[in-house]
């Protein structure tokens, strides 16, 4: 995700393969998997991958052979010819190779190219609008519109260090009508792909890989305003890479990274994507946004904030339906940059977590990542009202052990005097932003007594859950329904979770209630959940389906499932083939017909 590099823009870095790279990734070396590089592109064979599945879940049946069918054409994508760098390139080009051959090679897998673009991670060209075939089911009529997906795609095969969250952002959109689908993949063209297509070469150095230890942090640093200097890029137009999230608001489609800008985007009638620009709301917007602003589904307000390593470190502000941006409201009772990717609204506050991961100078120091956790600080809530035109009626209360990345959704209870907070708690927050693998996200359900200040908290489910959804038009109200991705573990995803949080508290039993696993060797990505009549409002809260891409490492074949939200199992009622495989990625958006004719 720009995600994690977030607005520690300036002191970080991350994930591409270029060109000139000294560094040798033999493919025969043991960490290295078998690739096929082109270009500047980079495509894997798919490796066999086994995933085990438990004796109570359903997972996917393997589909039965089908018979010889034709296959669907993929149009022809256009040669791109190779530039030649010019002479102030090649010198920095060369003073890059040099520090990531002898000063700050890729030595941790967390930052080894050849490690984290492994297997689907790998990244793909771009694909035109390309027909689809769907090979199980039929696609329900509701479905009629788009569902994109955003993630990190990198435009080059990195010259060092590149992590998970470092990648330029790519959507793959897949548009349907009248049962139909067509896939398309693009970049997001921001200001840094943009000029580093032209240069020909990586420019921009990776913002959270890059910056680890003084000396590598320093001659990064000096390389990257020599480059600036130069006139190679100028840094007042943004470097994110846009690879989050998206979220349609104010009348505008965005794809976001929280170290930028959004860039404004749509969805051309022949489902190619469009990037339209870096959108400022007419210059009331500075630096950046979250990657998750929280749409209100009744007044179509979007809710909003940025984050950064000076005061304040918090900002909180609203986006009006018409696309207003109002005044911000500076949080300086957040006394530490904290790392602050996500928050919760409810009808009247809205939540933040002051959590264990932010910066940590003294690691830089000692050679390690300028962002990491302290396991001294006591992590804590903050309860603003949500209209609130400053800080004056800030509340913090501290949650020992609570650390969350991602929230799912709050709500009020008791006339507005309690708060209720359903989010992931990341256990072993030292190893987010270095060994993903190790890490546990428990969903909990979290109570905040504003009369007392007592905060209570239980978990709802104990297996590995993130990146939670609910039916959209439930944001900031009590629901019942949570459809998890089931990591196994993260980054990779095995399956899909179905939560029922209105256990009562004095209930301490698992609350999923349905689960689809998606079979050996396959795995998805963050779900989304689609209402098969939103504009219905006695409709149930759960009725609708769930969509995700998923990959099936085996064959290297990448689809597009559509559950049936209501069933005990999430039965699949469409599955369609992607015509290529589509990398797994961060969060999505399904974007209805009626709402893409307006943009």
């Amino acid at each position: 995700m720009d995600a994690f590099s977030s607005t520690f823009l300036s002191t970080l870095s991350q994930h591409p393969k270029s060109l000139l790279s000294p560094y040798n990734y033999s493919p025969n070396s043991p960490c290295s998997p078998a690739l096929k590089v082109s270009s500047v592109r980079m495509e894997e064979r798919p490796q066999t991958t086994t995933t085990r599945t438990k004796p109570q879940e359903k997972p996917t049946p393997s589909p039965p052979k089908p018979t010889p069918k034709k296959e669907l054409p993929i149009k022809p994508i256009p040669s791109r010819t190779p530039l030649e760098p010019s002479f102030p390139s090649v010198i920095f080009n060369a003073f890059d190779d040099f520090i990531n051959t002898f000063i700050d090679p890729p030595l941790r897998s967390s930052i080894d190219p050849r490690y984290v673009l492994s297997d689907n991670f790998a990244p793909v060209d771009e694909l035109p609008p390309t027909e689809c075939e769907v090979v199980e089911g039929s696609l329900p009529p509701c479905l009629d519109g788009a569902y994109i997906r955003n993630g990190p795609n990198p435009q080059y095969l990195p010259r060092g260090p590149y992590h998970l969250f470092d990648g330029d952002g790519m959507l793959h959109s897949i548009r349907i009508s009248q049962g139909k689908a067509t896939l398309c993949s693009r970049y997001v063209k921001t200001y840094k792909y943009t000029i580093e297509r032209d240069a020909g070469s990586p420019v921009i150095p990776n913002v959270f890989s890059g910056f680890n230890g003084l000396t590598a942090s320093a001659a990064r640093g000096a390389i990257t305003a020599a480059r600036a200097i130069a006139g190679q890029f100028n840094p007042t137009n943004g470097i994110g890479l846009a690879n989050t999230s998206l979220a349609l608001f104010g009348g505008k489609l965005f794809a976001i990274g929280e170290s930028d800008l959004p860039y404004a985007i749509k969805i051309a009638p022949d489902g190619d994507i469009i990037t339209l620009g870096r959108h400022d709301f007419d210059g009331n917007l500075f630096m950046s946004m979250t990657a998750h602003p929280k749409i209100d589904p009744e007044t179509n307000e979007a809710f909003a904030f940025r984050y950064g390593p000076i005061p304040p470190f918090l900002t909180y502000f609203r986006i009006e339906p018409n696309g207003t941006k109002t005044p911000d409201v500076p949080i300086f009772s957040m006394t530490r940059p904290s790392f602050l990717h996500d928050f919760a609204i409810t009808k009247k506050y809205a939540i933040f977590s002051d959590i264990q991961i932010g910066m940590n100078p003294i690691e830089l120091i000692r050679g390690g990542s300028p962002v990491g956790a302290d396991s001294g600080k006591i992590p804590r809530l903050g309860v603003i009202p949500r209209y609130a035109k400053d800080e004056s009626k800030m509340r913090w209360f501290d949650v020992p052990g609570f650390n969350i990345v991602h929230a799912i959704n709050a709500w009020d209870e008791d006339g507005g005097d309690t708060i209720v907070l359903v989010a992931p708690n990341i256990l072993s927050v030292e190893h987010t932003l270095e060994r993903m693998d190790l890490i546990h996200a428990c969903v909990e359900k979290v109570k905040i007594d504003l009369k007392t200040g007592m905060v209570s908290r239980h978990p709802v489910s104990t297996r590995n859950l993130d990146f939670g959804v609910i039916n959209p038009a439930y944001v900031g109200k009590n629901n019942k329904y949570v459809y998890a991705a089931i990591g196994d573990p993260m980054p990779k995803v095995t399956g899909v979770a179905k939560l029922d949080v209105s256990v009562a508290e004095t209930d301490r039993r698992d609350c999923i209630v349905a689960c689809r696993l998606f079979g050996e060797g396959c795995f998805g990505g963050e779900p989304f959940f689609v209402a098969k009549d939103a504009n219905n409002p006695e409709a149930d809260e759960d009725d609708g389906y769930v969509v995700s891409y998923v990959h099936n490492e085996k064959t290297g074949e990448s689809r597009f499932l559509v559950m049936d939200a209501k069933s005990p199992n999430l039965d699949i009622v469409a599955a369609v083939k992607l015509p290529r495989r589509v990398p797994y990625g961060f969060h999505g958006l399904f974007v209805r017909e009626s709402d893409l004719n307006k943009l």
